[in-house]
Formats: structure tokens, C-alpha cells, sequence
């Protein structure tokens, strides 16, 4: 009873600020995006693991095709389905989906597509992660109402208002600037949080701290002292998170893992067989061997019966070889 009461508000509440407002391919996709970030990394860890229940990469003719390729589909699917149906329903519902979807899969490897490596293991591939939360984000602050700049859709503009987003932007722009990455981002959406990280201390690290704070080393020296006693801790926790939902990354010079050896052990295995098909020449080695082994089949082969033509032909020679042989030991003497 209790169950069916919740099931029933929970279904109020979203036809009353999902679905009655419009806002319900927003919804999907931010399902679609959570839902297929999830998903990938889940498949990465168990085949990192080298685990035998799940399946492993897809590598057709031994090529490594990364998920991203499956995302650039289905975003260039969603986009074609929304701009085919005009954004009608239910069409725009499933677009939404599959945009998300899309959404997942690319930003999982924004690393790769920045560095144009595979760092997805590596320090570098958290990148990716950072991309991904702050399109979680910003999907979840446009689905509760929040727009970027605060500007509202149907109120006139006024000078005030334009004032206002310009110097959000400023502020933005300048929180950013000082290393403030998610300040800053969440600040485009939420007018005041980047005015707060804009007048504080830069990060030692940043570009506004190279630009301003070399002349200045009482500053730096702040910044450095800041840094240690608040942001470290803010680092350990961050890493923490980031190794519970995308796994830890391969430092450099560790050991790597059983999947990535057993992966690497069958590329080398496919390759060798695509070459060996294509051409395959003949080196000095396998010759004699290929030699030998004709010698030795033709040593333990049938033997031709006695008193034939054959055995006449091989007893011939084999006297001729002896007289031969005894003739040079002759000369030698």
C-alpha cells in the first residue's frame, strides 16, 4: 500500500515537472548520458580485470575500435532523427535517449580525442571524467531550471540584465583563468559562484599565478601555503571518488594488468597470422629445417621390395658412391 502511495506521487510529481513542462527528452538524455557512462565503465573494469564472463574489446581483423566511434553514431543518429521529424514526439523523445547515449560514450574518452592517444589508463585519461560530471551537471542544472548566464526565456532583456551576464562572463572567465575549473563552470550556470572563486587566491599553478603572482612572492607564497592546507585535501578526495567510479589509473613503470597483457598478446597473435597470409618469405632457418625434415621422412619411408627395378637402381649407386669414396681415400693416402 505504502509502495503503490510513493509510486503514485513519484509518478505526479513527474508528469507535473517533467512531462507537462516539456522537459522530458532533457530527462532522457541525462538518463541516456549517466546510464551509458555507467555501462562503459563497468565493461572497461571487468575486461581491465581480464575477467572470462564478459566479453572482451571489439577488434574486427584485429583493429581496436574504441567506444567513442559507437558514440559519434549515435549522436550523428540523434541529430539526424530530430532534424528528419522536425522535434515531434515521440521521435524527439528517443532522439533525446540516444543523444545521451552519444553523450556517454564520447566524453568517457575525451582524453583520447585531446591527447589523440590512448591515455584512457593513465593520470591523463581523468580528464575524461572531469568531462563527463561537468556534462552531468550541466544537464541536471538545465532539467531543475537553471540557465546558463541566469537569463530566463519569455522576460524582456534590459541593460541591467545584460550587465549583469556580462560581468558574470568577466568573472567567469577570470575563475577559470586561476584554476578554478569547477567554479568557474558551475558559475555559467549559477551567477555568484564565479565572482567568489574570481577574488580569491589564484592556484599556484594556473595561468593568472604565472602571469601575476612571479613579481609578487609574498602572494605566491600564499598560494602555495592555501594549496597545501585546503586543496590537497580536496585532491585526495577527488582522486578517491574518481578511483571508485573509473578505476584507478596505471602509474607509470607499475606492472601492467592480466587484461591489458592478454590483450596486447592476442594483437600480436592476430597480426602474425594476417602477415603470415598475406606473405609469408622463406628465411635460411626454415629452409634447412623444411630439409631435414624431407630427409628424415625420406629415410623412414617405405622401402621398395627386393629384387625390383627400383632396388637394382638404388644398389647400383650406393656402389658407385663406394668406389667413388674409396678412390678419393686412395688419393689422399
Amino acid at each position: 500500500m505504502g509502495f503503490a502511495v510513493m509510486r503514485g506521487h513519484g509518478w505526479s510529481y513527474y508528469v507535473h515537472h517533467i512531462q507537462d513542462p516539456g522537459k522530458q527528452p532533457l530527462f532522457l538524455l541525462l538518463v541516456g548520458f549517466i546510464a551509458s557512462f555507467l555501462f562503459i565503465r563497468f565493461s572497461v573494469r571487468m575486461i581491465r580485470r581480464g575477467v572470462r564472463w564478459w566479453p572482451g574489446n571489439v577488434t574486427p581483423g584485429g583493429l581496436h575500435i574504441h567506444h567513442v566511434v559507437f558514440g559519434v553514431f549515435f549522436l550523428l543518429v540523434a541529430g539526424f532523427t530530430v532534424f528528419a521529424t522536425d522535434g515531434t514526439h515521440p521521435w524527439i523523445d528517443a532522439a533525446g535517449l540516444l543523444f545521451g547515449m552519444g553523450c556517454g560514450l564520447v566524453l568517457d574518452e575525451f582524453a583520447l580525442l585531446l591527447h589523440l592517444e590512448d591515455v584512457y589508463w593513465s593520470e591523463q585519461g581523468r580528464k575524461s571524467v572531469d568531462a563527463v560530471i561537468i556534462g552531468i551537471l550541466f544537464a541536471g542544472l538545465l532539467l531543475v531550471g537553471y540557465l546558463p548566464l541566469g537569463v530566463t526565456p519569455g522576460t524582456p532583456i534590459r541593460w541591467g540584465a545584460i550587465g549583469v551576464i556580462s560581468v558574470n562572463a568577466c568573472f567567469t572567465v577570470v575563475a577559470l583563468l586561476k584554476g578554478k575549473f569547477w567554479s568557474g563552470m558551475l558559475g555559467i550556470m549559477v551567477p555568484g559562484l564565479s565572482w567568489i572563486a574570481a577574488v580569491r587566491l589564484a592556484r599556484p599553478r594556473s595561468p593568472w599565478a604565472r602571469w601575476r603572482y612571479t613579481r609578487r612572492p609574498r602572494k605566491f607564497a600564499r598560494a602555495r601555503r592555501r594549496e597545501a592546507r585546503w586543496h590537497r585535501r580536496y585532491d585526495v578526495a577527488r582522486t578517491w571518488f574518481f578511483d571508485l567510479i573509473a578505476g584507478k589509473p596505471t602509474q607509470p613503470g607499475q606492472t601492467p594488468s592480466r587484461a591489458h597483457l592478454f590483450a596486447e598478446r592476442w594483437a600480436h597473435r592476430v597480426a602474425a597470422r594476417l602477415e603470415h597470409a598475406a606473405y609469408a618469405p622463406l628465411d635460411q632457418a626454415r629452409v634447412q629445417k623444411l630439409a631435414h625434415l624431407n630427409r628424415l621422412a625420406a629415410k623412414r619411408g617405405p622401402k621398395p621390395a627386393t629384387g625390383t627395378a627400383e632396388s637394382a637402381r638404388r644398389r647400383a649407386a650406393a656402389k658407385r658412391r663406394r668406389a667413388v669414396a674409396a678412390g678419393r681415400s686412395k688419393g689422399h693416402l
